[in-house]
């Protein structure tokens, strides 16, 4: 993790919470449009991502922390109860399937107790093209995900995953090459 960028945030601020409260207000109107209405939900989320490619699917009880670090490539899917938090940038693949109740954490803060909430760090997360993370599974800041991955339900990923692998436990480890 010492090779990837830190970005170091202040909690509280009067610009950070403005921007939480943007992107919050847009999750609560996405998750509140009635089922049927998939153009408007895809509106939301194309206003509050960074960047989304064609044919992005989120299921109800979404969540994040700013959405326009959040970046996803063409035939998104994600399951309900998703939250990705996201102080630093997400990059998603194209092709990419994310199970019900998965959490990918960008944020974290100091192991020092001293003034712990009053800032965090942020490491970006990069998950390639045609992964599927399984259901309950949480990614961790920093983590990079190789094509063709696939992440086994209820896995922590706490290191990088590599291209064409099944990875499975707490804390996730390799299974299978694909």
């Amino acid at each position: 993790m010492e090779d990837k960028k830190k970005i170091y945030y202040e909690r509280g601020t009067d610009e950070l919470r403005l921007k939480n409260i943007i992107a919050h207000k847009l999750v609560q109107e996405f998750n509140n449009c009635p089922i049927e209405d998939s153009e408007r939900k895809e509106e939301i989320i194309k206003e509050v991502f960074g960047s989304v490619g064609i044919n992005p699917s989120i299921e109800h009880n979404f969540h994040c922390d700013l959405g326009y670090n959040i970046h996803v490539g063409d035939n998104f899917y994600a399951g309900y109860n998703c939250t990705i938090l996201d102080m630093a940038e997400v990059r998603i693949g194209d092709n990419c399937m994310i199970g019900p109740n998965v959490g990918l954490y960008t944020a974290g803060h100091s192991i020092e107790p001293k003034d712990r909430h009053k800032s965090g760090y942020a490491i970006p997360i990069k998950i390639g093209n045609d992964v599927w993370i399984g259901g309950s599974c949480v990614i961790l800041p920093g983590i990079t995900i190789g094509d063709n991955s696939i992440i086994a339900a209820g896995s922590v990923v706490t290191k990088d995953v590599p291209t064409n692998s099944i990875v499975a436990g707490n804390p996730a480890k390799i299974l299978k090459n694909i």
